[in-house]
């Protein structure tokens, strides 16, 4: 302690405006995670620019269940959170004295951003297996806060932690009509996020499938949509597949605006190592027998209701329950597993994952539209047309 009282401290200013500055940067980067978040769950062509890999994928974080934090995006409340920092700051400038007061409250602060952030670190490393860059970006902002409020500590005040924390609450007391008043309106914004966020991330049809025309091909694949079509896409899905669902919503969106002009065939490409030779590790385990469980409802006419059903499964307990998917289609238990266990039900599964594999698939979603396959997304061009 001694010796880094010798050291004389920087201006004030100069590290005010270092912690300004780095919570600004904080605001920014959440602000970007916000609308890639949005972007990524609503716009059918976006790709952020840091989806790099598998394991550098910020798309990846975005879409897994631990981007949000009691419904809300964990982003949003990124930008919640710095600026409260940036509040304290406010307070904590004293230009008469020419220090910076409330530091035992902006480093418990900025000490809460870093056990978030670490805590978020260990998430995406353990359970997601991905990493976004511009997380990172906030984490490494958080510590640098953390250890700023330390330093700026160890270069103004000599009292102890906890009486400097009691300065803090003098100083609160002091301004009490502004303390109120932001607690007030940081509740109620609170609030606000939880009760009336929009849930955009979860897919929904508006109309119901038994206003438009389905039916199967010559081959047995299911359809819906137009039964003279101008426009037919194979659409190949895996139910574990992120990318798959968002498209495969916003096709049936698109099929009940314009049911006259295009038609959407569903086939099968699960990723699932257990089903499909092309896929040596553990990725989507578990979609082939969703697959199975499609392919079964077909036989009871129970097709499309099904398919919707399984793209919003529920897999946070990790295990696949039939009586659960019966009940919730309202479908004889029996009969169900009769046909998710028939050789014809995995033959015809086979079928769809040879053909995949035939045309070269890389992944999932995969589209074939007028014997022309894409990967991952339907060019714009090509429905544009028939959208007139």
């Amino acid at each position: 302690m001694k010796d880094s009282q010798k050291i004389k401290p920087l201006p004030v200013q100069v590290y005010f405006l270092t912690v300004f500055t780095l919570t600004l940067c904080g605001i920014i980067i959440s602000s970007y995670l916000t609308f890639s978040h949005h972007r990524v769950f609503t716009d059918i062509e976006y790709k952020s620019f840091c989806a790099i890999s598998k394991t550098i994928n910020c798309d990846t974080v975005s879409q897994s269940s631990y981007a949000f934090f009691i419904g809300v995006p964990t982003a949003v409340w990124g930008i919640f959170g710095y600026m409260l920092m940036l509040v304290l700051l406010c307070f904590s400038i004293d230009t008469k004295k020419k220090k910076m007061r409330l530091l035992a409250t902006c480093f418990m602060v900025s000490f809460l951003f870093s056990i978030i952030s670490l805590f978020l670190g260990i998430i995406s490393s353990v359970l997601i297996h991905a990493y976004c860059i511009m997380c990172i970006a906030s984490w490494i902002v958080n510590f640098s806060l953390l250890f700023m409020f330390w330093l700026i500590r160890r270069r103004y005040e000599t009292n102890n932690f906890f009486q400097s924390f009691k300065n803090d609450i003098l100083v609160f007391k002091q301004n009490r009509v502004n303390t109120i008043f932001i607690v007030v309106l940081y509740t109620i914004v609170g609030a606000c996020l939880v009760g009336f966020y929009p849930d955009y991330w979860n897919y929904s049809l508006q109309s119901n499938k038994k206003n438009l025309p389905t039916g199967v091909t010559e081959q047995g694949h299911p359809w819906i949509g137009s039964k003279t079509p101008e426009l037919t896409i194979v659409e190949f899905s895996d139910y574990r597949c992120f990318q798959c669902k968002k498209m495969h919503f916003f096709l049936r969106s698109l099929i009940s605006k314009h049911p006259d002009k295009i038609r959407l065939v569903h086939r099968h490409f699960p990723m699932d190592r257990k089903f499909n030779p092309g896929v040596k590790d553990s990725f989507h385990d578990g979609a082939g027998i969703l697959a199975l469980v499609a392919i079964s409802a077909k036989e009871t006419d129970n097709f499309w209701e099904a398919n919707d059903y399984l793209f919003n499964y529920d897999f946070s307990e990790g295990a696949i329950y039939l009586m659960r998917i019966a009940k919730a289609l309202n479908m004889d238990i029996n009969i169900l597993k009769n046909n998710v266990y028939k050789q014809s039900t995995k033959d015809f599964l086979t079928q769809d994952i040879i053909f995949g594999i035939k045309h070269e698939f890389t992944g999932t979603p995969a589209f074939v539209i007028n014997d022309q396959v894409y990967i991952g997304q339907i060019p714009s061009k090509i429905i544009q047309p028939f959208l007139k």
